[in-house]
Formats: structure tokens, C-alpha cells, sequence
């Protein structure tokens, strides 16, 4: 479904990372006038989604970019899982041709380090220690967005891309004198 400044995509619990391209490949085939809000229903699991968002800044979007897991993360203080690690991506386009790239699940390590054996799932929690809340909360607001813009029981992604309509990324990069910036390479 698509009208201007929205489309949903129907994932019918395919892969999220098949969806995601073909999201991608649609937005760069016919990018938004302004901005345009993409929601899709029932694909996981996504990935690393700073690579989709990437992807859009590099030619020439701004791209932001969350979805949604098992739940993986309770409260700080303890009690049941209640959350996603919920990563969020936001990819900033440069006339640099060097986008600003971030990409952080809100979990301390990832689900993918349990799987891979790198991590315990008891070190699987709201990453910031003592204001791991920050994270938490954060997680809980991203599982929250997501789950009131679809409309099928399952997981999700919601995406922004939008036209830029400035170029802050070059006098960023003046100021931080060097630093490397998230995403750089």
C-alpha cells in the first residue's frame, strides 16, 4: 500500500533482510519529494540495519531506520523480557560522499554474539550499566512505535528517508577535527 509519504510493505514472514532490499531498491528508484514514512509487517530477522541505511545516504537520503525482535531485554532492575534490542539507524548524506553512519542496539552485546557463542545470554541486557534505564526506555519507546504502525501480528520495521535539506556533515567533521565520526571507514 502507498500513497505520498507513506507506504506499507507485507513481509508474510519473509527474511527482513530480502525485505529491507527490495524497500531499499524501491526508495532509490523513486525517492520521496520531501520525506515518506515506509512501514513493513512481518519480517525478521533485519540485521545490521546501519548497511540499509547506508545504502540510502550514499546516494543522497537521509535515512532512519528501527525494528523489532523477541523479546530480549526486561527492566534494569529485573522482571520479565519486555523489549527488543530495538537497534535504531540513522545515516546522514554528505557532499563529502562520506556519510555519517549510526547504528546501535540498545542491548549491551547483540542476540547475534549469543548465537555466535561470542557472548552468555545473561549479559544480554540494556546496554549503559548504571543508566542502562536510558537504554531500556529507549528500546520500550522503539518496540512501542513500531508495534502501533503495523497492522499484522509479527515483527516490524518503520524507516524514514527523506530528501536532506541542508549539509551538516562537513562543518561536523571540521569541528570534530579528525575524530572518526560512526560509520566512517
Amino acid at each position: 500500500m502507498a500513497e505520498p509519504g507513506f507506504e506499507r510493505w507485507r513481509g508474510r514472514g519473509a527474511l527482513g533482510y530480502l525485505t529491507l532490499a527490495a524497500i531499499c531498491k524501491a526508495q532509490l528508484a523513486d525517492p520521496p519529494a520531501r520525506a515518506r514514512v515506509v512501514v513493513a509487517e512481518r519480517c525478521f530477522p533485519t540485521g545490521m540495519l546501519g548497511y540499509w541505511a547506508r545504502r540510502l545516504a550514499e546516494r543522497g537520503l537521509v535515512a532512519a531506520l528501527t525494528a523489532t525482535s523477541p523479546p530480549r531485554l526486561g527492566h534494569p532492575d529485573g522482571g520479565a523480557k519486555l523489549a527488543g534490542t530495538n537497534p535504531l539507524a540513522i545515516a546522514v548524506p554528505s557532499s563529502d560522499d562520506r556519510p555519517v553512519v549510526v547504528d546501535v542496539s540498545m542491548g549491551r552485546v547483540t542476540y547475534g554474539d549469543v548465537i555466535a557463542g561470542v557472548a552468555r545470554e545473561e549479559e544480554l541486557v540494556p546496554f549503559g550499566r548504571e543508566h542502562a534505564h536510558k537504554a531500556f526506555a529507549l528500546a520500550l519507546g522503539l518496540q512501542l512505535l513500531v508495534d502501533a504502525l503495523v497492522t499484522e501480528r509479527g515483527y516490524g520495521v518503520v524507516m524514514l528517508v527523506a530528501q536532506p535539506q541542508a549539509d551538516p556533515v562537513p562543518a561536523l567533521r571540521e569541528h570534530a577535527r579528525g575524530a572518526r565520526l560512526p560509520g566512517d571507514r
